[in-house]
């Protein structure tokens, strides 16, 4: 029997019973791949190998086959980088912080959130290593490890040091979050496999029992894993922003970017799991576990970090005007009507004005709408990163020294291999692993042997 209130709306459709829910999960990966699936994993694979190609050609050659310049060096890498870091913010909200405030509606979608947030950010870690143009011999070098070559040590004044350590935590954390909830599922699929597949599932279940003592602990180590989690998502966007907050470049140079990053990240982070799990629950057939309820709350989610996002962009223009600094007021001038006007009014339309669509129930509730507009706000949330970071550079303080960005076959292809690095892992993800959270759903789910007597 499943127990609903008679004021919300169940988290649970389809009248589903602790069996249905092992058997609707545990079929996707048990179960031979779809051509659905097949289809978009060879797409994935395709965008893969052909970006493979610019990063090879990239690090053969050198950066010098991207479009940077003296004057702007850095744009498509550190847009890119950024971007991702945002993306990987989603996870760990869902999972960390709405676990503490014992939000239940996240239950569904945690699981492939988490594991967005470990793709995104092996994307992201990516762009740093391969901009040292030589990454096979210096990429140690970000890390403070005693060396051959006397006391020579990593600059730890140094935001781009920072970063490391942030996004390493980052990973690390949610890594170890993200395995320690497979397991109870691993030990359902372990349960139901035979031949090879049970020792490779029961490898992955570290020998869980089920007994209460390890249910006990399993739930103790879930919540200090969230609690160190939690700190994590304020702290680490807020140190990428630290990158351009703490230099004196025009448009960098501002105190709002660290909680604007932040607001951002999730903003962008929400959209890319309404993507990914829209279009998983058709694949799969999860419509009864991943419903309209879950997706109008995320959509809820994405007014308000929208609006933030909107309320910053104007902060920034007004503390421009109010500093009385030339340069910083040109600085935004130009990113309104400057050459690269064309990309900002493109992340003022994906940013500030699309997400309010979702103020009407019937857009926030609509699938197609919904799966539109969340690629409306990646786009958006990619351009303005691509804002900040290119109209700051391309003019500086010396108009001698002014210079545009064009992007090559090169940023663009090495974009594209991590897009299909990305959706090649979530793929491969989503038919070995289980992808909804097998006994969190349940604990939603009310058995009883006897019946109600009306």
């Amino acid at each position: 029997m499943q127990v609903t209130s008679s004021v919300r709306d169940p988290l649970i459709t389809g009248g589903k019973t602790l069996k249905d829910v092992t058997h609707d999960i545990s079929r996707q990966v048990e179960g031979k791949p779809s051509m659905s699936w097949l289809l978009a994993f060879l797409v994935s694979v395709g965008a893969l190998a052909l970006g493979f190609i610019a990063l090879a050609a990239t690090l053969w050659e050198g950066i010098g086959m991207w479009g940077l310049n003296k004057t702007v060096g850095w744009a498509w890498d550190i847009t890119n980088f950024v971007w991702w870091v945002g993306i990987g913010h989603a996870g760990t909200l869902i999972s960390a912080v709405l676990l503490l405030f014992r939000q239940k509606w996240r239950m569904a979608i945690n699981r492939a959130a988490e594991a967005m947030t470990i793709f995104a950010v092996i994307c992201a870690a990516m762009f740093p290593i391969i901009h040292m143009g030589r990454p096979w011999l210096g990429a140690y070098w970000a890390l403070p490890l005693p060396n051959t070559f006397g006391s020579l040590w990593v600059n730890f004044n140094s935001p781009l040091l920072w970063d490391v350590f942030a996004i390493s935590t980052y990973f690390s954390v949610s890594l170890v979050f993200w395995y320690v909830s497979l397991v109870p599922d691993f030990a359902t699929i372990r349960d139901r496999a035979t031949g090879i597949r049970k020792s490779i599932y029961g490898a992955l279940a570290l020998g869980w029992d089920g007994a209460a003592k390890t249910w006990s602990r399993f739930e103790t180590v879930a919540l200090i894993l969230a609690g160190l989690a939690t700190p994590l998502v304020l702290s680490v966007h807020t140190i990428v922003s630290f990158d351009f907050a703490t230099s004196v470049i025009p448009g960098w140079h501002t105190t709002i970017f660290p909680p604007y990053f932040v607001a951002g990240a999730i903003f962008s982070g929400f959209a890319m799991v309404l993507t990914l799990m829209i279009v998983t629950r058709k694949v799969f057939h999860l419509e009864d576990y991943i419903t309209i309820g879950h997706i109008e709350l995320m959509n809820i989610v994405i007014i308000i970090t929208g609006s933030i996002v909107g309320i910053a962009y104007i902060t920034e223009f007004f503390m421009a005007w109010y500093s009385g600094v030339a340069a910083e007021q040109y600085a935004f001038m130009n990113r309104m009507f400057g050459p690269y006007a064309w990309a900002y009014w493109i992340m003022m339309t994906c940013n500030v004005i699309s997400p309010q669509l979702f103020w009407f129930k019937k857009i926030r509730t609509s699938i197609v709408a919904t799966f539109i507009l969340s690629l409306v706000v990646n786009t958006g949330m990619w351009f303005e990163r691509f804002v900040i970071i290119v109209t700051s550079l391309h003019r500086d303080f010396l108009p001698s020294s002014w210079a545009m960005f064009y992007p090559t076959l090169s940023d663009v292809g090495v974009y594209l291999f991590t897009f299909g690095l990305f959706f090649t892992f979530f793929f491969l993800f989503a038919k070995f692993f289980p992808v909804i959270n097998m006994f969190e759903v349940k604990s939603i789910l009310k058995s009883s042997s006897k019946k109600i007597n009306k």
